[in-house]
């Protein structure tokens, strides 16, 4: 009897725990097909499905009518038996699916744990557990498939290379990645966009301080949770409820839809689609034409402007847009604005954003500028307020009806357009009277000869830095002059086709020249942050400085207001374009890396002591590295660079210039710079490209150093070969990765006078032989708990300016 009760005891125990442990997994356990996990209240449930023909692992609803919101194998569909396909968590907290010993799909933690379990929760997330740690050391929140649930977060985190997005299932029955994503896009003002592959389908409208432009102002909208950093939307995310279920979904056609759960009816009620109609449709009337489902033609042109084939339009075909009448008459400084109400802006395609200053202001700044096509207030806060320029074609706008909110654009307009009354019911005002026109003459002459003077200074310039270097007589510079007409013609009038990136100096735009082939052309931009003194800097250093691993400075173009530069054009683009892309790192081999950390030291050994002149680039980092189509590396942008005198070995400035995460800490901190500041900042580059991570924004779950000082900790634990990035393990060769980070952490030592010199750091590199010292700790700051105050940057572009303490 006595053991019967104990028996008895035991299989009740066992069942509790059975029940109590639905939603848990354990690393003695696994789950097979027909077997699944269900959360704590049965709101979700996880297993195996066959959608078609092949096997997933995946999330639903577990009382509702099923809906997949999840799917964890969608890049490794099941095919074949389903025996032996079995889910497990290990003793270390890895998530994997396998069949037979062999792994299909396996999950990323964060770290490694200790003593984990996997667990459903009610919210739709399926986490690892570690009770010995806080948070989740996986979660799959971190990995949203084609359902945004409340508590999933949309993030665009370029600093800390996290982007998370919804992408589509193939077709109803194949949860294999569709077509269409849906992410924020941060380019001028955040928005929402979904995309088909590389074509833009639809966007929510630029964030205007409230909500999204383009879209209602919901009733709960309010409460949806936005983080910002630097104007820059970084996640969005909807709060959870117990109460009612939601979810927002990407269908395989690239609609998105909302829907709300009715637990009385045990329905999903439909809430809204996107887009709604053809005017949420992208860039349906084409260029300078507004869109409004209120009025009997769909597309009408701004005044000013008049189709581009009216044959087109007449079949109601507006995608070509429309074209001005009268061209914009800059020079004269007599164009003015023509106000446009309640509109969804135009695409962030090329613009300019400020957000201290006022409208007025903004009109003015944008009436200096002859790529000015528009301006408005970006934040419909306080009445309005901030500066929001446009360059080139206006994109995709909407009209709301008297109903939407105050959104107006100032479309600009040569003076003899903006007589009479404003069509389309829209009012119009004209900027600069005749006084005001004279006023802006006499200042565009007046600029435009300060212009010249200050330029003109700049040879002058040059031979007292030089004759402080030298102490010798020097020739002029010897720069080829390229005419307006020439480099307009070669970058087919500056279009947006041609433009292929753009700084803090400007646009930059892809030419072509019988003579010198293709070509780079840098536009020094009027509202840019950078200035004449930049244009000056790059043409006096670059002028005499010839070697293979730097960008080569083909002549300039000074016309009017106009400042280029022309260079050579690298087909690859910048260093950070690759190796921070999930994508295209796996594309640059460890060889390939090596190479290019070598013609980089050797750039840098040239300017600092090979050169005719000492330079010290002062902002160097790796969107500074351009790769020819053979991935050589060339160093780029000398605007902040600076010439050293002979015998001089450091300068201290009030003005810090240059991009956190790359500066040492003694010009950080006090304004000094010398030729260690730029291997302080080659030092962050080399474990940049060894690791695949920024420095910049780069955290670990359980402390919360920089990337400097992660690889700090992992040299003095001897385990520093858990830096490389994994992309690397097929193709490294160990004893060269140990190397260049050996050399990597020498470089980013706190004290300056602890870092080689560029000739030590080229030949340690390149030498297996080579005996190098133990580094001492680098200079990095912990990114929560840094005693350097972030909050004096004002980063614009690439410039961050910072006062000395």
């Amino acid at each position: 009897m006595f053991s019967i009760m104990l028996f008895k005891l035991f299989l009740c125990i066992t069942f509790l725990k059975l029940y109590d442990a639905a939603d848990t997994l354990f690393p003695n356990e696994n789950i097979g097909v027909g077997q699944t996990l269900v959360s704590q209240n049965q709101v979700f449930e996880v297993g195996f499905f066959s959608p078609g023909s092949s096997i997933f692992l995946g999330m639903w609803y577990k009382k509702t009518p099923k809906v997949v919101v999840w799917v964890a194998n969608r890049n490794n569909p099941i095919t074949g038996s389903a025996s032996g396909v079995v889910l497990k968590v290990s003793e270390y907290g890895n998530l994997s699916i396998s069949r037979g010993g062999s792994v299909i799909w396996s999950g990323n933690p964060s770290g490694v744990g200790s003593d984990p379990v996997l667990k459903l929760l009610d919210t739709g997330n399926l986490v690892v557990v570690d009770s010995t740690k806080q948070g989740y050391i996986w979660q799959s929140f971190d990995y949203p498939t084609d359902n945004w649930l409340p508590g999933i977060k949309l993030v665009d985190d370029s600093d800390g290379g996290v982007e998370r997005y919804l992408r589509s299932w193939r077709t109803s029955e194949d949860p294999s990645p569709g077509e269409f994503v849906y992410r924020i896009e941060n380019q001028g003002l955040p928005q929402l966009v979904v995309y088909r592959e590389t074509k833009k389908m639809f966007r929510t409208g630029s964030w205007n301080g409230l909500h999204f432009g383009g879209l209602p102002l919901l009733p709960n909208g309010s409460v949806t949770s936005y983080s910002f950093r630097d104007e820059r939307l970084i996640s969005i995310a909807r709060p959870t409820s117990s109460s009612v279920f939601s979810r927002t979904t990407l269908e395989p056609s690239g609609l998105l839809q909302r829907y709300n759960m009715n637990a009385r009816i045990d329905t999903w009620m439909h809430v809204q689609t996107y887009p709604r109609d053809k005017c949420d449709a992208y860039g349906n009337c084409g260029a300078y034409a507004l869109c409004s489902t209120e009025k009997p033609q769909m597309c009408q042109c701004f005044k000013g402007f008049t189709p581009k084939s009216q044959n087109d339009w007449d079949i109601q075909d507006w995608s070509g847009g429309c074209t001005r009448t009268t061209p914009l008459n800059c020079l004269n400084g007599d164009d003015g604005f023509l106000e446009v109400k309640r509109v969804k802006y135009p695409d962030m395609l090329r613009t300019w954003l400020n957000t201290s200053m006022g409208l007025e202001e903004c009109k003015v700044e944008c009436l200096k500028n002859c790529s000015c096509t528009a301006c408005a207030n970006p934040y419909i806060t306080n009445g309005g307020s901030g500066c929001v320029m446009w360059f080139g074609d206006l994109i995709d706008i909407r009209q709301f009806p008297e109903a939407g909110d105050n959104q107006n654009i100032y479309v600009r307009l040569p003076a003899s357009e903006l007589a009479g009354s404003a069509t389309n019911g829209e009012e119009e005002k004209k900027e600069g009277k005749t006084s005001g026109a004279k006023k802006l003459v006499v200042i565009f002459v007046a600029s435009a000869v300060l212009i010249l003077a200050v330029f003109g200074g700049g040879v002058l310039f040059i031979k007292r830095q030089r004759r402080e270097a030298s102490k010798s007589n020097d020739e002029d510079i010897d720069m080829k002059i390229f005419k307006l007409e020439t480099i307009v013609a070669a970058t087919n009038n500056f279009s947006w086709e041609n433009m292929i990136g753009e700084g803090g100096f400007g646009p930059v735009y892809k030419g072509s020249l019988s003579a010198e082939g293709e070509i780079a052309v840098k536009r020094l931009s009027r509202t840019s942050q950078q200035g004449l003194e930049e244009f000056k800097n790059e043409v006096i250093l670059i002028a005499k400085l010839q070697h293979r691993n730097l960008v080569r400075l083909l002549g300039c173009c000074i016309c009017g207001e106009e400042r280029m530069l022309i260079y050579e054009y690298l087909q690859n683009k910048s260093l950070d374009h690759f190796i921070f892309d999930q994508n295209r790192r796996k594309l640059v081999t460890w060889a390939m890396r090596f190479d290019i950390i070598m013609g980089i030291a050797r750039g840098l050994l040239y300017l600092h002591q090979d050169s005719r002149l000492k330079i010290i680039h002062r902002d160097l980092k790796t969107s500074n590295i351009l790769l020819d189509k053979d991935l050589n590396a060339k160093i780029s942008d000398f605007g902040l660079a600076r010439i050293f005198g002979e015998g001089q070995s450091i300068a201290r400035t009030r003005r810090v210039v240059g991009t956190y995460g790359y500066m040492a800490p003694e010009y950080a901190f006090y304004g000094k710079y010398s030729v260690k500041s730029d291997v302080f900042a080659l030092g962050v580059i080399l474990l940049e490209i060894v690791s695949g991570r920024k420095n910049r924004g780069f955290g670990q779950s359980d402390d919360n150093h920089s990337l400097l000082g992660h690889a700090w900790f992992l040299w003095r634990e001897n385990k520093i070969r858990e830096l490389m990035d994994e992309c690397l393990s097929n193709t490294f060769i160990e004893s060269q990765v140990k190397r260049c980070i050996h050399v990597g952490l020498l470089c980013v030592q706190k004290f300056a006078e602890d870092r080689p010199v560029m000739s030590s750091v080229v030949f340690m590199l390149g030498n297996d032989e080579a005996i190098i010292p133990d580094p001492k700790e680098p200079g990095f700051f912990p990114e929560e708990s840094s005693s350097f105050d972030t909050s004096v940057c004002q980063e614009s572009s690439t410039i961050t300016d910072v006062e000395a303490r």
